[in-house]
C-alpha cells in the first residue's frame, strides 16, 4: 500500500507527505497528523454520500459521519414566520388599500407575543392563515 498522504483528526484534513517539510517549516503540521493508506485518501477525499460528511470516527480515522440538523432557536422561526407575515400582508392587503382581515391580525399578533418573550407557553408556531 502507497502512503503519500497524512490524516489529522483535529483538522479534519488531509495533507501530502510531498509538502511535509513545508508544513513543518511554516508550523502548520499537526501535532496528530498520521501517515495513511491512499485508498483512504481515495475514499475520503471525495464526496460524501448523501446526507453525511467527512469526520472521524471513533479511533481517530477519516469516516463519513451523519450531518447533524441545524436546530433553529423557537423564537428566530417566530421572527421568521412574523417577517414572512409582514411582507404577505403587505403585499396582498395595504398595497392594494385594503384592511388585512382578522385571521391575519390574530397570527401576527401571536408572532410577535413568541419574539417579544410575553409568550412563553407556546412551543409550536401558530399555523398560517390561508391565502
Amino acid at each position: 500500500m502507497e502512503q503519500n498522504y497524512y490524516w489529522s483528526k483535529t483538522t479534519n484534513s488531509f495533507y501530502p507527505a510531498s509538502m511535509l517539510d513545508a508544513y513543518k517549516t511554516a508550523g502548520t503540521f499537526p501535532t496528530d497528523a498520521a501517515l495513511i493508506d491512499d485508498t483512504i485518501f481515495e475514499t475520503y477525499a471525495g464526496k460524501a454520500p448523501d446526507g453525511e460528511t467527512r469526520g472521524s470516527d471513533e479511533t481517530g480515522n477519516p469516516a463519513w459521519v451523519a450531518i447533524k440538523p441545524i436546530e433553529v432557536p423557537f423564537v428566530t422561526q417566530a421572527e421568521r414566520a412574523l417577517s414572512d407575515a409582514r411582507t404577505y400582508v403587505q403585499n396582498n392587503f395595504i398595497y392594494l388599500g385594503e384592511t388585512p382581515t382578522q385571521d391575519w391580525i390574530d397570527y401576527q399578533k401571536a408572532l410577535i407575543a413568541i419574539t417579544n418573550g410575553t409568550d412563553t407557553k407556546s412551543k409550536v408556531l401558530p399555523s398560517a392563515p390561508t391565502a
